[in-house]
């Protein structure tokens, strides 16, 4: 069976980048009310870390927020969660969704809040 549309790009962009240990992956998924994202141990199969607008340390300060706005929150906690587990260069996976809108958002957010990628 043929993979259509961001299926295509994903494996696209997995053919190309992988996480060590000492660079691990920072994937993020988008669903149409939530966003994820998880760092990515590939060579061990572990996850270092990971955060979503359904984390408890977000849970209460989203209600008001759009969409974007709780992407930068994630972006920052999981930047937060990473440098507190001395991790601070990741390989960016946007696992084949566009760079804008909410993916961008979170990605400048981990940068500003200190990840290297």
């Amino acid at each position: 069976m043929a993979l259509e549309g961001r299926e295509r790009r994903r494996a696209r962009i997995r053919n190309k980048i992988s996480g060590s240990e000492d660079r691990p992956r920072l994937s993020v998924f988008r669903s149409a009310k939530h966003i994820y994202a998880q760092v990515v141990d590939d060579t061990k199969g572990s996850t270092l870390a990971s955060a979503s607008t359904l984390s408890r340390d977000l849970k209460g300060t989203l209600e008001a927020d759009s969409k974007t706005e709780a992407a930068k929150k994630v972006g920052a906690l999981i930047a937060k969660m990473c440098l507190e587990r001395k991790v601070e260069r990741v390989v960016f996976d946007r696992n084949g969704f566009l760079y804008h809108g909410r993916i961008k958002a979170l990605a400048d957010a981990a940068r500003e809040a200190g990840l290297d990628f």
